[in-house]
């Protein structure tokens, strides 16, 4: 019993922290009417958000399709560089 208590306490430890956000209705400059929904909590990576290829918003089953660029390769020189 205590095997499965120990084993069941690091799954929940190790598991990564998930924490969506509710936006609220409201209304772009533009006019536009943006509805109420849940979005990932925003960070520095794209590959686990819901728009991404791969995942899926849980909330309405929607597929992402979005490719993830989080890690693409930028090599010295090339005109994505912001220093030249």
């Amino acid at each position: 019993m205590k095997i499965i208590l120990i084993l069941a306490l690091a799954a929940v430890v190790s598991a990564p922290a998930v924490a969506d956000q509710y936006v609220k209705g409201h209304t772009r400059s533009d006019g536009t009417y943006v509805a109420p929904h849940y979005r990932s909590s925003p960070n520095s990576v794209q590959y686990d958000n819901y728009s991404t290829k791969g995942n899926s918003n849980p909330y309405t089953g929607e597929r992402g399709s979005q490719r993830d660029t989080t890690y693409d390769y930028k090599p010295y020189g090339s005109r994505n560089n912001s220093n030249n």
